[in-house]
Parts: C-alpha cells; sequence; structure tokens
C-alpha cells in the first residue's frame, strides 16, 4: 500500500487498490442504474404517445433517413468496440495503445456528431422543428409534432451523454499518454468504458424505436 500511496494511485480514504477498484466500479453500477430510470421514462413517454397516435409517430419515423440512422448505429458499435480495446490495453500495461485506442473512439464520436448534425440540418429546412422551425406540409398529421418533440429530446440527451463522454475521454487520454495506467490501476479507463457502452446501448434502442418501428405502414 506504501507504493500505491507513493505513487499517487491510492486515494487516502482506500485501503487498498483492489478496495479502490471495487468502490470506483460500485460507483458506476449506481450512476448507470439512475440514468437507466432517466431514459426509461422518456421511454414510457414515446410507448404512451405512440400509443395513442400510432398513425402520426408512423409519419413521422417516415421523415427520418434510415441510412444515416443505420451508418450511425454502425460508427457506435465501432466505438464500443475501439473503448473496450482501450480497456484492455490498459490492463495490459500499454498506455500508448490505451490513448490511440481511445482517440479511435473519440474520432467514431465525432463523425456520429457530423451525420447527427445533417440529420438536424434536414429537419431545420423541412421545418420539422417544434418551437423553433415548425411548419410541416399541408395534410400532416396534427400530432406529428409530438412524435418530433420526443425525436429531439431523446436523440438531444443522447448527444448530451455523448458530449461529456467525449470530454471524458479527452481527460482519460491523456492520462493514458502520461503512463497513468496499468495492470494494478486501469479503473479510470473501465469506468470510462462502462459508461460508453451504456452510451451506445441507448442508441440501440432509440434507432429502432424511432427509425425503424413502423415504416412498413403507409
Amino acid at each position: 500500500m506504501s507504493d500505491a500511496t507513493t505513487s499517487g494511485r491510492l486515494a487516502h480514504h482506500f485501503e487498498s487498490l483492489e478496495q479502490q477498484h471495487e468502490s470506483a466500479l460500485l460507483g458506476m453500477w449506481a450512476f448507470l442504474a439512475q440514468e437507466v430510470m432517466f431514459f426509461g421514462g422518456l421511454f414510457t413517454c414515446y410507448v404512451v404517445y405512440r400509443n395513442l397516435y400510432h398513425d402520426a409517430f408512423v409519419e413521422g419515423s417516415h421523415h427520418l433517413d434510415v441510412f444515416l440512422g443505420t451508418v450511425n448505429t454502425a460508427v457506435l458499435i465501432g466505438s464500443s468496440l475501439t473503448i473496450a480495446l482501450g480497456v484492455r490495453s490498459a490492463q495490459l500495461g500499454r498506455p500508448r495503445a490505451t490513448a490511440g485506442f481511445i482517440g479511435a473512439t473519440i474520432a467514431l464520436a465525432l463523425v456520429f456528431f457530423g451525420i447527427k448534425s445533417v440529420e438536424y440540418w434536414a429537419k431545420y429546412e423541412h421545418g420539422l422543428i417544434p418551437g423553433l422551425a415548425w411548419h410541416p406540409e399541408p395534410g400532416a398529421s396534427p400530432q406529428l409534432g409530438i412524435f418530433f418533440g420526443l425525436y429531439f429530446v431523446m436523440t438531444g440527451m443522447h448527444a448530451l451523454h455523448m458530449l461529456i463522454g467525449l470530454g471524458l475521454m479527452v481527460v482519460v487520454g491523456w492520462r493514458a499518454l502520461r503512463g497513468r495506467y496499468g495492470p494494478d490501476n486501469f479503473i479510470g479507463v473501465e469506468v470510462l468504458g462502462l459508461y460508453w457502452h451504456f452510451v451506445d446501448l441507448v442508441w440501440i434502442f432509440l434507432f429502432p424505436l424511432l427509425y425503424l418501428l413502423g415504416r412498413h405502414a403507409h
């Protein structure tokens, strides 16, 4: 414990690196549990309104670009792989590889943001942003605004969580380059990986609900 303390890896209120590791994991899982409740509320709201205004939600899904959504899904799945490889590299004591995989995850996240900005801009041009630019085509369902309101709230909150993750990755990647992580101290990368996997999982649910469900109907 003395060596760990002098190297700055062990916080003073923990007795060992193992205890510190387990506490950090427990804290992250507790945080993710409340995040599940937060997004669960949004998904519940979506399900309720979809049942009330099914036709409007089917109409809304036809305004979304399935190709761009599919590409973004593949991008996020790829980012889950790169962050997992980053965690593994930290466990093996390979700081440059750890930073490299985190950098690759950042790059994929930026690709996601780029594609999502194209989608948002298209909705702006077509007047499909409630409260900002709302002038849908004549004959559109009166409840179409509910669909797009939920679309922007749900994808916007997901994007906000991604943005927070990007900031964390910059910090963790920099620390990895400086050799702060190794086989006996990789918790910083591991909890980052858990957070990013959760963000990716949220999108795995958002994509079919918003883009795919009901597209067979006219």
